[in-house]
């Protein structure tokens, strides 16, 4: 007896996960090149606020700039390619772990910076999160 999907759903769930998928793609880009642009042109401002130096703050936000047009890229293809995909996942996680080492080994931020770190870390890892479940659900075969 042969395994056959009566429901005929798989394919129709496979592409509302492919659209959620670009949808946090998106939500990515766009709260990460706010981000980016924030740290770009007010560095000094952010820099005072949470006690981290501006040079840090300039590249940090110039980097965010080029990865949000890259995540923002793969958002807007209609399949956007599973490799990429994972790669922004493990961008995504690298961030956050990388963002909680700084602050445990290496910074030194006021009280504001002691909250914003972890809690930036942690959005980035729930679009981790996010993508990884839909990238997964993306996949399934009916």
């Amino acid at each position: 007896m042969s395994a056959t999907h009566l429901g005929g759903t798989a394919p129709a769930d496979a592409h509302a996960a492919r659209v959620w998928l670009r949808r946090f793609l998106a939500l990515d880009a766009a709260v990460t090149g706010a981000n980016g642009l924030a740290y770009l042109a007010a560095s000094g401002p952010f820099g005072g606020l949470l006690g981290v130096d501006r040079v840090l703050l300039v590249c940090a936000g110039a980097f965010l700039l080029v990865y949000a047009a890259g995540v923002g890229f793969l958002a807007s293809r209609e399949h956007p390619p599973v490799l990429a995909v994972r790669g922004v996942v493990e961008a995504n996680l690298a961030w956050a772990v990388l963002s909680i080492a700084a602050l445990a080994l290496w910074l030194s931020p006021s009280t504001a910076g002691a909250v914003w770190i972890p809690l930036q870390a942690a959005v980035v890892a729930g679009f981790a999160a996010l993508q990884y479940g839909a990238l997964r659900a993306s996949r399934v075969r009916g």
